[in-house]
């Protein structure tokens, strides 16, 4: 399922034009963008929970040449699963 295809089953389920579903699509993922921006936890009870993870830096190698480089720290969203949602697909 990608962004049009929940701007569709959004049109359908709530009776929405479909310019009202992308608004309301939007709003949503926007949402969850600037929360996780900010470092802040968004939590979807019986879905999951989206945090960011805090990664130090390190040495890495070229596979090609070998050589040492070096990583620097990063920050990426990451997702865990909900107990419910877990349950669910794995009937």
């Amino acid at each position: 399922m990608n962004r049009s295809d929940v701007i569709s089953v959004l049109k359908e389920e709530a009776n929405l034009s479909r310019k009202d579903a992308e608004k309301v699509t939007d709003i949503f993922f926007d949402a969850i963008e600037n929360t996780l921006a900010k470092g802040e936890r968004v939590e979807i009870r019986g879905f999951g929970s989206f945090t960011v993870n805090n990664y130090k830096p390190y040495t890495g190698r070229n596979p090609k040449t070998g050589t040492r480089i070096d990583i620097p720290s990063k920050k990426l969203p990451f997702f865990k699963v909900g107990k419910e949602l877990k349950e669910r697909v794995d009937f």
